[in-house]
Formats: C-alpha cells, structure tokens, sequence
C-alpha cells in the first residue's frame, strides 16, 4: 500500500468550470499565469504534510459529443492519467453549482470520462466549484433538486462528493476536507491508485509522436515554400530592374 502522504491528483471537467482555481485552492497558491491551454498542466506542493501533485487536463465544451471532440483533446485526458506515475490516487471531477446540469452536458460528461475505462469511477469524486452560490442550502439537497443525471453521476461516483467555495481560499478547512475524502477513498481502494492499461497509452503516445513528425513535416514544407516564393520574388524584382535599366 502506497503512502497517501503522497497524493496524486487528475482534474477533469468541461471549459470554465474552474479546474485551475481548484488547483490553485488546492495548492494554496495564485497562479493568475495560468491561461487555457490544449495540453495537461501539471504542478505540485507540499500542502498540510502531503506532497501534491495536481495535474489539469483540458476541458471539453458542454455540447460536443466525445465523438466530436478534437484528437488532441481525447489524447490529452487519457494521457493525464500518466503524468503522475504510477497513477493519480484520484480523479475530481470538476463542476459549477451556479449552472444547472441538465440531459446533454452528462452525455458529454460520461464520454469524456470513459475514455479513461469503466474502472476510474472508483477512483473518482464529484468536486463542486462556487459553493457560495449555494447559501444556506445543504449541497445533498441541491443534488436532490437537479434531477436524476446529477444524482446517477454522484452515485456512479460512489457517493463521493465535495464542496468548494475557491472565493474563500482562507478557509483552510474545505481542503484538508477533501484531502481527508481522498485519503478515506485510497484506503477502501486498498492504496491502489487508477492506472490505464500501458498498452493503450503506448498507442496514444505513439499516435501522438506520429502527427507531432507529420506535423514538423508539414512545417518544413511550408517554410520551404515560402523560401522558395521570396527567391523567386527576388529574381522577378531583379530582372524588372535590368529591363528598366536596360531601356
């Protein structure tokens, strides 16, 4: 069994649910540097007696379909999963209390997250971001109140679940909170982080290197063309001035 004082963690979830700022919660740090981007961040710190490590996938927009999601996108999230070895401890799944979750946006959200296999909800805890949106209102009850796509994805979860409020990054007690969750989950899960099949990153890994040289190649052809282009400029502009010149 692993010591949880080390702990490993994946954020998943769709665009603007504020997977930085829970990095940033998190790691009890401002990084205001941070700007969207289409590959994983990964940063870590020591954080209550625990070194973290916090790696942060791209998000993926609330009406495209997996199916429709770009390659790179797809790639990304699987390979999260290894940019911690030999496996995150968990995975939070990011996602806004100030919007509802309605039918489409769980479609879109269990594709996403199956690409990472069936085995990662045991892995895997519903973390809510703007808790302060929710008041005086218990989150069980706002669970309740969203209807059934919510409720199944808390269940499929396990039952895990997690308030943030990433307005009040004072309050140091949400986050040793949710590193206690981690830690109770790690347990049941006998100390066993996530791992995808190595067979199945190899191939993203090799398909990824494959379009990186297509891609270099296509860079080096265009840069040759335009090289071509300006000579061919050049030599036009010159043999203009001999005639000029010559008349």
């Amino acid at each position: 069994m692993e010591n949880t004082r080390d702990l490993r963690i994946v954020l998943l979830g769709s665009i603007n649910s504020g997977k930085s700022s829970v990095g940033n919660t998190l790691l009890g740090r401002e990084e205001s540097e941070l700007k969207r981007t289409a590959q994983c961040v990964k940063r870590q710190r020591e954080v209550a007696g625990r070194h973290i490590t916090v790696v942060e996938a791209p998000g993926w927009w609330t009406d495209t379909p997996v199916k429709e999601s770009t390659e790179l996108l797809k790639q990304e999230i699987m390979l999260s999963v290894s940019l911690c070895p030999p496996g995150p401890h968990t995975v939070l799944l990011v996602i806004r209390l100030d919007t509802m979750f309605k039918e489409d946006e769980s479609a879109v959200l269990l594709g996403h997250l199956n690409l990472l296999t069936d085995s990662v909800w045991s892995h895997t805890i519903v973390l809510f971001t703007c808790g302060d949106c929710l008041g005086d209102t218990p989150i069980e009850q706002h669970i309740e109140s969203e209807g059934k796509e919510l409720q199944q994805l808390v269940e499929k979860c396990g039952n895990r679940y997690h308030v943030l409020n990433n307005e009040n990054r004072s309050d140091d007690t949400q986050v040793t909170e949710l590193l206690e969750k981690i830690e109770e989950m790690v347990a049941a899960n006998s100390g066993r982080p996530f791992e995808m099949d190595r067979k199945i990153l190899q191939k993203v890994e090799e398909k990824r290197r494959a379009e990186g040289e297509r891609a270099k190649e296509r860079m080096m052809m265009v840069e040759k063309q335009r090289k071509d282009l300006r000579s061919l400029t050049g030599m036009l502009v010159y043999r203009k001035d001999l005639f000029l010149h010559s008349h």
